[in-house]
């Protein structure tokens, strides 16, 4: 098909957004000139055009080489987020993979850019409008993975695998220290200090039953890399067993610091990801699982250890 060429010089009667002017050029709709755009259709005094928002001014001259009996469809966007990236995405629900540093949750002093707010305004984009309901939590500075129910009734069966400790949930940690054993459980009851900091005790009708199976992956001089699976998912279960038993996770703030400090480990976050996720389908009942890349400081980190 032959590509036809229009060109005009804007004057002081048409200056503003570029796509009403190539609207007016070429006689098409909205959506036809966002996707003329998004193809590399228009041009402006012969650079190409990155968005319809772009402003024009007297004198630009605004080009558009196209094919006039083809229709050109906006390209779907890629949603740009520091504080997640999505790994799955259907109907009933959503799995991102959180940014360490971003909080699941805003605490009673309302933070601002929680995941769940963002993963919110995320889903408002969509022509459903669905809602990010929360059904488990990651620290602030843990990155990995989190799934969030598109409704309440999706997210309380979710909910209801977490307590049955369905889902499966594996961790990397690189922790302070030579762990001997290469594999092994941490069985503790945890209690929460008036600055609610946790903590190992004895059992009480106050504390409450944390589970962690870890294996060793790899040894260094002096940390290891481990893979820890929850039983159960309590908060800071694993920075506290792990600290607990003489190898705090690396760069740790709240937890034996001096001793999970690392001349190597210079990051703000800590060395914790939430690698594996696995769970039942709420809806279909499918097997579902997912895995995300470990993150760049702690692969940094072990390309440099011996």
């Amino acid at each position: 098909m032959a590509m036809t060429t229009l060109s005009t010089t804007v004057d002081e009667g048409n200056t503003g957004r570029v796509d009403l002017v190539v609207r007016q050029l070429s006689d098409s709709s909205r959506s036809q000139v966002r996707g003329m755009v998004d193809h590399g259709c228009v041009s402006i005094n012969g650079a190409p055009c990155k968005s319809v928002g772009t402003p024009v001014a007297t004198g630009d001259v605004v080009s558009i080489r196209f094919n006039p009996t083809q229709r050109y469809h906006e390209k779907k966007k890629r949603w740009d987020d520091r504080t997640f990236t999505v790994s799955f995405e259907d109907d009933h629900l959503i799995v991102v993979d959180k940014s360490a540093g971003t909080l699941t949750v805003p605490t009673d002093r309302d933070e601002v850019n929680t995941l769940v707010e963002r993963v919110s305004i995320y889903l408002s984009h969509s022509r459903s409008k669905r809602q990010a309901c929360l059904v488990h939590r990651l620290d602030r500075d843990v990155s990995g993975l989190v799934v969030f129910g598109k409704n309440e009734r999706i997210a309380a069966q979710l909910i209801e695998q977490f307590k049955q400790r369905k889902p499966q949930r594996v961790y990397t940690a690189i922790v302070a220290g030579v762990i001997s054993s290469d594999e092994g459980t941490y069985h503790s009851h945890l209690a929460t200090g008036k600055n609610l900091d946790r903590y190992v005790t004895r059992k009480s009708p106050e504390t409450e039953t944390a589970i962690t199976h870890y294996r060793v992956v790899r040894r260094m001089a002096d940390t290891t890399l481990v893979e820890a699976t929850l039983e159960t998912g309590k908060r800071n279960q694993i920075r506290v067993q792990f600290a607990d038993a003489g190898h705090p996770v690396l760069g740790d703030p709240r937890y034996k610091t001096e001793q999970a400090a690392h001349v190597r480990w210079i990051r703000k976050r800590i060395a914790l990801h939430a690698k594996s996720l696995g769970f039942e389908h709420p809806v279909s009942g499918e097997a579902m699982q997912f895995d995300s890349p470990l993150p760049s400081a702690i692969a940094k980190f072990l390309a440099g250890s011996r």
